[in-house]
């Protein structure tokens, strides 16, 4: 029988993950009924995924779209050609963002910077900001605040007046918010003059950070909270043969670019660009490839729901059929 290697990881990972050694047979097949055919276990869903599509597809402005959600943490993906139409301000959460395709101007109090594809930024908590994009698609990430960044910048945000071609002076709303930013939660909108609003920033020291991780083996986090993590993991082409667990948190990942095939003891689904899924607390997993492969990885210690429509669900697989795909 086929042998496996399973990480037993604590989030916040700052100790070794245990090592054991696993059938893989036993490790994703359905459990034993007992002599007295009771059944002591729950039945729980296959993994779901949701897709949102990696290029721009020509739409009217929309709110962001909710894809996980809690009290905790919100995940959203958004597409736009035009501004928004207001500035934001939250009260209570740093909003993280990764930008997949185009080009978004992130105008804010601390200076603007045109984001382009692979992109991280923050905003920290009650920082003004609107943002102009160019066949956008960009990834949202709010998480209570403090959030720090855990990997050097690349280039930051400059005082830049005008921001963009074009660009004229308005009076326009400003929108302060609470409970993670979410529809429903607005605490005020008045007007604010946006001219002195850009030109704040002359007076701030402080700047925003634009990340950029190289594709260094592993996961490479870049912001960390006291409980959420948020990382790219990269990988040239993985076996499979080693599994994690996370005892204590949960795991969301969104694939940047390249196919790998998710293995998990609820079920096994090939991932694309686009596609983002949960892994539930506990549950062990890995991932098939033969090609490079990357996605950002967020781990959470509270649980953060699907707030979204699923898209397809994994499939039931034996370890015989692993076997094949690797």
């Amino acid at each position: 029988m086929g042998t496996v290697h399973e990480h037993f990881e604590t989030f916040p990972f700052d100790a070794p993950p245990r090592v054991f050694e696993r059938r893989e047979d036993l490790l994703l097949s359905e459990p034993l009924l007992p002599p007295d055919g009771r059944k002591r276990w729950r039945d729980h869903p296959e993994i779901q995924v949701v897709h949102f599509p990696p290029h721009y597809v020509e739409q009217p402005f929309a709110h962001p779209r909710g894809v996980y959600e809690s009290e905790f943490i919100r995940l959203e993906w958004q597409t736009m050609n035009n501004r928004q139409p207001f500035y934001h301000r939250n009260c209570d959460v740093d909003e993280m963002s990764f930008q997949v395709t185009g080009v978004r101007s992130l105008m804010t109090d601390l200076g603007s910077v045109d984001l382009q594809p692979g992109d991280f930024s923050r905003l920290p908590v009650g920082v003004a900001h609107d943002n102009f994009g160019r066949e956008d698609i960009h990834i949202l990430f709010y998480v209570p605040a403090p959030v720090t960044e855990a990997y050097a910048e690349y280039r930051t945000s400059e005082v830049v007046i005008p921001p963009f071609d074009g660009w004229e002076p308005v009076i326009t709303n400003e929108l302060i918010t609470e409970c993670l930013g979410g529809p429903g939660h607005d605490v005020v909108m008045a007007p604010t003059d946006e001219l002195a609003l850009l030109e704040h920033a002359k007076q701030e020291p402080e700047r925003l950070r634009v990340l950029k991780p190289d594709d260094t083996p592993g996961t490479t986090w870049l912001y960390r909270s006291s409980h959420v993590f948020i990382g790219r993991t990269f990988a040239e082409a993985s076996d499979g043969r080693v599994y994690r667990r996370i005892r204590n948190a949960e795991e969301i990942q969104y694939q940047i670019s390249g196919q790998r095939t998710l293995v998990t003891q609820r079920g096994t689904v090939l991932l694309e660009p686009g596609d983002f899924v949960r892994v539930p607390v506990g549950l062990a997993f890995t991932s098939v490839h033969h090609e490079p492969s990357a996605h950002i990885t967020v781990v959470s210690a509270r649980e953060a729901p699907q707030v979204s429509e699923t898209t397809k669900k994994a499939e039931r697989l034996s370890a015989d059929e692993i076997e094949q795909l690797r």
